[in-house]
């Protein structure tokens, strides 16, 4: 996809992070933007922020891991601005903690958020974008933990890894169905988001008592997030990777950090088929 201008993106997680500054980015190339968020008075502010400016922009309260509030999405999306043309499934929470520590909650939160969101995207938005007959784009936001894995955030990495392949396959269909639709899939590295103050967002329904367990592994990873984040890079490069990515066709949009040498760790490890190496990104 050669120009932007006069098209409509959708992105969830908008209104802060990385899917911010995607809606701020497509908005700066022309585009007119739909965000959505679970996060209402955040996601005000951020079409606040964008309509300023002077782009098209509407935000619609969406929980992604509900197929009629994405369902909800693309209608209020089409209905605004008569078709779509880029998709950004960005919307993730994070729990940490040792594995057998975690409750079932934390389990089915990022599951239904990080996975289900992704799939209710795909079903929701490919089949918009083939009727269209145009040229369309689809990310799904990953993250470099979709390459590697790392103690303490398991149920994360498994999420993440569950986006690559649903991504990577999804690739594969587009190439023999469709020579419009394309599709990229985002990895970032450490991102200056609110990814360690997701909680704030938790439902209900995965916080009843007991659901959250405090746990010394759990405070030690949270620590390390927020204590990391602070010299994290902003989100605004991941905005000009996407951009750089739809423009070119290029599917796996990677770091070039520590991350990347974590990753080829581990597909070492797998190749040789020797034990996994504990190889923190340095």
């Amino acid at each position: 996809m050669e120009s932007f201008s006069g098209k409509t993106a959708v992105v969830t997680g908008a209104a802060s992070g990385i899917g911010f500054a995607l809606a701020e980015r497509f908005a700066r190339e022309g585009m007119r933007v739909v965000l959505a968020d679970i996060e209402e008075a955040a996601l005000d502010s951020a079409v606040g922020r964008i309509t300023a400016t002077g782009a098209e922009a509407i935000g619609v309260v969406t929980d992604v891991s509900k197929a009629a509030d994405v369902t909800a999405l693309a209608e209020r999306a089409r209905s605004k601005f008569g078709s779509v043309h880029v998709v950004c499934n960005n919307a993730g929470v994070f729990a940490g903690g040792l594995l057998w520590e975690e409750s079932l909650a934390d389990y089915q939160w990022l599951m239904d958020v990080n996975i289900w969101g992704v799939i209710h995207g795909i079903r929701t938005f490919i089949p918009i974008m083939l009727e269209q007959d145009t040229e369309c784009h689809l990310v799904n936001t990953a993250s470099m933990a979709a390459l590697c894995a790392m103690p303490y955030a398991g149920i994360y990495h498994m999420t993440k890894h569950a986006v690559l392949a649903l991504s990577e396959s999804l690739y594969h269909e587009l190439e023999v169905t469709s020579d419009k639709v394309k599709v990229s899939v985002l990895c970032p590295e450490l991102i200056k988001t609110g990814i360690g103050t997701c909680e704030r967002n938790r439902p209900a329904e995965y916080s009843k008592p007991g659901d959250i367990v405090e746990s010394d592994a759990r405070q030690l990873v949270l620590d390390s997030i927020n204590e990391s984040i602070q010299t994290a890079i902003d989100p605004s490069v991941m905005a000009d990777r996407v951009i750089a990515a739809i423009r070119s066709g290029t599917f796996y949009i990677l770091s070039d950090d520590g991350w990347r040498e974590t990753a080829h760790q581990r597909m070492e490890d797998i190749r040789a088929g020797q034990n996994p190496a504990l190889a923190p990104p340095v």
